[in-house]
C-alpha cells in the first residue's frame, strides 16, 4: 500500500526587496500591497482541490500570505515552521547586482551564506517530516523562492528554475508501507500543470 500526501508549496507574495531586486533571504521584509493582492488572488487556484491545514515560514512576508490565504480558504495556519525560512545569504542580504554583491560571490554561493546544500536539506526534511506526522494529507506550505527551487530540485534531482511569488507548485510525496521507499511528482510548477511521460 502506498501513501499520498499532497503538498501546495506556494511563495509568499511580493515585497519591497522583491521589486527593488535586492537579496532578503532571512531578513524579515514585509508584504507590500502588491504581494497581498497576490496572496488573495492564489486563492483562486488553491480552491480547485481540499486542503487539510496551512503550515508556513515564522518571517512575516510568508506568515501574513499564509493568513491571507487561511482566511480566504476559511483553514488554520497551524504552525510556523523554521526549516521553512528562506535561505540565509549572510553579508550579501539587502545587495542590490553590482560590485559589492560581485565581491562576495564564488561558484555556487556567497560567502558568509548557507550553503544550497544546507538549505535543499532542511527544507525536504520539513516536508518529509509533515508526511510522516500527517499522512494522506493535503498541507499548503507557504514559504520562500529559494527555499521551495532547492528543496524541489533536492526531490525530484532535476533543476526547476525560480519560483513565482504566490504561484501555485503542487508536489505529491508518495510513501510504500512494504518497503519504505518514497518518491516524489511535482504537477504544477508556477501555476503550470507539467505532463509527465
Amino acid at each position: 500500500m502506498t501513501t499520498t500526501t499532497t503538498f501546495a508549496l506556494i511563495r509568499h507574495g511580493q515585497t519591497d526587496w522583491n521589486a527593488a531586486a535586492r537579496i532578503q533571504g532571512a531578513t524579515d521584509i514585509p508584504l507590500n500591497d502588491v504581494g497581498r493582492s497576490q496572496a488573495t488572488d492564489a486563492v483562486a487556484a488553491l480552491k480547485r482541490y481540499d486542503w487539510d491545514f496551512i503550515v508556513s515560514s515564522p518571517l512575516s512576508r510568508a506568515a501574513e500570505t499564509a493568513d491571507l490565504i487561511g482566511q480566504q480558504l476559511g483553514l488554520d495556519v497551524v504552525r510556523r515552521l523554521p526549516a521553512l525560512i528562506e535561505r540565509n545569504y549572510g553579508p550579501a542580504e539587502g545587495l542590490s547586482a553590482g560590485a559589492e554583491l560581485d565581491a562576495l560571490r564564488f561558484l555556487g554561493g556567497f560567502h558568509g551564506a548557507e550553503t544550497e546544500q544546507a538549505v535543499a536539506a532542511r527544507g525536504i526534511d520539513a516536508l518529509r517530516d509533515l508526511a510522516r506526522e500527517h499522512p494522506g494529507a493535503r498541507i499548503i506550505v507557504v514559504a520562500h523562492g529559494t527555499l521551495i527551487r532547492l528543496s524541489l530540485e533536492n526531490a525530484l534531482d532535476q533543476p526547476v528554475g525560480s519560483i513565482s511569488n504566490a504561484s501555485l507548485n503542487l508536489v505529491q510525496h508518495h510513501h510504500s508501507h512494504s518497503n519504505g521507499a518514497t518518491a516524489w511528482q511535482l504537477d504544477i510548477l508556477n501555476g503550470e500543470p507539467l505532463v509527465h511521460a
